[in-house]
């Protein structure tokens, strides 16, 4: 089966609708990737929620524990976490009002991107936010 991503106008236009973008996995380093590509999304003007149990705040936000300790609705989950790790923070979520779930580049898994499909979510693989983000100016 494998994963399918949208299009890459369709990922245009879900970057175009988002304002707030909670990152699973994000680190307060300013030399890990997960850092720089989610300062490169706060200086585009999204609202960053870092999501990380082992840091306090990230980019000027307070860091949260869990997907389910955010409030209000997220339009992307932006995840930083091994394959692994994905179908667990598949199924956290959706028990949040969250509209696509995206795996990082080089971060895939086909158990959580069946379960997410199956309950009819927007679901990206394999891709970076930034890049893509930078493509669809």
């Amino acid at each position: 089966m494998g994963v399918e991503n949208p299009s890459r106008q369709e990922i245009g236009e879900i970057l175009k609708k988002a304002k707030r973008i909670a990152v699973v996995g994000i680190s307060d380093n300013p030399a890990r990737t997960s850092y720089m590509v989610s300062e490169a999304m706060k200086n585009a003007g999204y609202e960053i929620i870092p999501v990380n149990p082992l840091v306090d705040e990230v980019l000027g936000s307070k860091a949260v524990a869990s997907l389910k300790d955010i409030e209000g609705h997220v339009d992307i989950v932006n995840i930083f976490r091994r394959p692994e790790f994905l179908p667990d923070i598949a199924k956290e979520f959706t028990q949040i009002d969250a509209d696509v779930f995206w795996a990082q580049l080089g971060i895939e898994n086909e158990e959580a991107y069946q379960f997410l499909k199956e309950k009819g979510y927007t679901v990206i693989m394999d891709r970076c936010i930034k890049v893509e983000h930078a493509m669809t100016k």
